[in-house]
């Protein structure tokens, strides 16, 4: 069974109703208004009764894709539905509207739950000490780096520890967060879809601040050979750095800490219960070693007597990282997802989500070649290399997943495999919702590459043109009515790879999993 979102032409609001006759009428003048600030004329807003304004920002949401229409498989972002309660808690009253700036006194309620968060995620992350200051991913990867840079600035060593090492499987943010703190990224190969630990062992030096490394990995895998790398990095006198993209795959069967990390990120906003895509919101928590703990962000919540209070008593702390004190909508999900849960219940959630991962890579092996070994965690990879084959591409395929009313999954990522696709169905998803992923998945890699070519044909908005909509930006309705220019390509800079190739309108591939 094929399920299509509603489409629909759906006009604005002033083409729905026009404004009456009589046109603008002219501005009142408001006492105490300054005349450079007034308005020369009232905005004409068009006029509309409440049932037309109800049926169009109806219409207007069933045009959009979310986890409440469908499946969202979309690699290393953990896209999963999250219980109505943890909503529910965080947009209660004494939650949602609660002053980031209240006197300590005032808010010892909200104090207590992120004192209670920070101690239950210490015990997920393996690691003594935890902040939830970070305001997303790589907010929290940036924030390490800056505690490690200040880690060797205290031991004398910065002029020297001037590297930082990753896989070429990392998360496109690693790399820039390991610019913007002042270190040089240098890429480790992979073998078979894992760190070539004897490459790794190479490129360690006296020069090495850190490895960053997320495990599993982009590629789906778990790196077995963890305790060899950390034993080089820790042998040279460097760190280990922990991207939490994807913890949903290791939820209280293993942790960081026991893999040897010195510092985590984990994204509340992937794996504790809060909606996840669309900007934000986020929450890139840190979680620090005994090494690290004292660079840890101010200030930090502490518990005196029956008290808590917020502390900036810490002399060796990189700062303050943000305005307020993390986001508190998303601590309380967190902290009500892990109350609820429990450990079982989060080991529940892992071994669930790395099943659905294995039925799913195991049945759509059949129809695209699988990369690397067999048993994966909670996402895998497939390769569009056939589609190329015969004409299309894994863009192709990707936007034709839209008509059948599945989200595309990551595609072009990791680069080590051609024509990649990084599928994950977690945890949520339940036997019919994978079964009916297979037959749509196998629908569209079978499809015409006419057909492919084409796609989407039954989304509200067909196929348009990303290079050309980053190239001319129209950032408001009237530009919508102005016709477009015909975008001008810039020339590539020697050496560098050209654009994929593919229909004429199709849009630039992903390049990497977003934060």
């Amino acid at each position: 069974m094929t399920f299509r979102q509603a489409r629909y032409d759906e006009p604005l609001l002033w083409d729905i109703r026009r404004t009456s006759p009589e046109g603008n009428p002219p501005a009142v003048a408001i006492p105490g208004i300054p005349e450079r600030f007034r308005r020369q004329r009232l905005i004409a807003w068009p006029e509309l009764s409440e049932l037309e304004l109800i049926r169009h920002f109806t219409r207007l949401s069933q045009m959009n894709f979310g986890i409440n229409t469908s499946s969202y498989p979309l690699g290393s972002c953990t896209m999963k539905y999250n219980p109505a309660v943890s909503e529910q808690l965080a947009r209660r009253r004494g939650a949602a509207e609660v002053h980031p700036y209240q006197p300590e006194e005032t808010v010892q309620g909200s104090l207590e739950v992120i004192w209670r968060l920070e101690r239950g995620l210490q015990r997920v992350t393996g690691l003594p000490e935890v902040s939830l200051q970070a305001a997303a991913g790589a907010h929290g990867e940036y924030s390490a780096l800056l505690m490690i840079r200040a880690y060797f600035r205290d031991r004398g060593e910065l002029d020297r520890r001037t590297e930082v090492l990753l896989p070429d499987t990392a998360h496109g943010t690693n790399p820039a967060s390991a610019a913007m703190a002042g270190f040089t990224a240098r890429e480790i190969p992979s073998k078979e879809g894992c760190v070539d630990v004897a490459a790794l062992r190479a490129a360690v030096s006296d020069r090495t601040a850190a490895f960053m490394l997320t495990n599993p990995n982009t590629t789906g895998l778990f790196e077995s050979e963890i305790d060899e790398i950390a034993k080089a990095i820790h042998g040279a006198g460097g760190l280990l750095y922990y991207d939490g993209a994807n913890l949903n795959a290791i939820l209280a069967v293993t942790n960081p800490g026991r893999m040897g990390f010195d510092v985590a990120h984990l994204n509340l906003h992937k794996t504790f219960a809060t909606p996840h895509g669309g900007g934000g919101p986020g929450a890139g928590v840190l979680a620090a070693g005994e090494r690290l703990a004292p660079y840890l962000p101010v200030p930090r919540v502490v518990k005196v007597g029956r008290k808590f209070r917020l502390d900036y008593d810490r002399p060796k702390s990189i700062g303050k990282i943000k305005t307020a004190y993390g986001n508190f909508g998303l601590d309380l999900r967190a902290y009500a997802y892990l109350l609820y849960h429990g450990e079982e219940g989060l080991k529940h959630i892992s071994r669930r989500a790395v099943l659905n991962s294995n039925y799913l890579a195991r049945a759509l092996s059949q129809t695209l070649p699988r990369p690397f070994r067999s048993l994966v965690k909670h996402e895998f990879l497939l390769s569009g290399a056939p589609l190329k084959a015969r004409g299309a591409r894994t863009l192709d395929l990707a936007k034709r997943l839209l008509d059948e009313g599945i989200h595309a999954p990551t595609i072009y990522f990791p680069a080590l495999v051609d024509e990649a696709l990084m599928i994950e169905m977690p945890e949520t998803e339940s036997r019919h919702d994978l079964d009916r992923f297979v037959e749509a998945f196998q629908r569209a890699a079978t499809d015409t590459t006419q057909n492919l070519h084409a796609a989407p044909r039954h989304t509200s908005v067909r196929r348009v043109d990303e290079v050309l909509a980053a190239r001319e930006l129209r950032l408001s309705w009237r530009d919508l009515r102005e016709p477009p220019t015909a975008p001008t390509s810039p020339p590539r800079p020697p050496g560098s790879p050209a654009l994929p190739e593919g229909p004429v309108g199709s849009p630039a591939p992903s390049s990497g999993s977003p934060r």
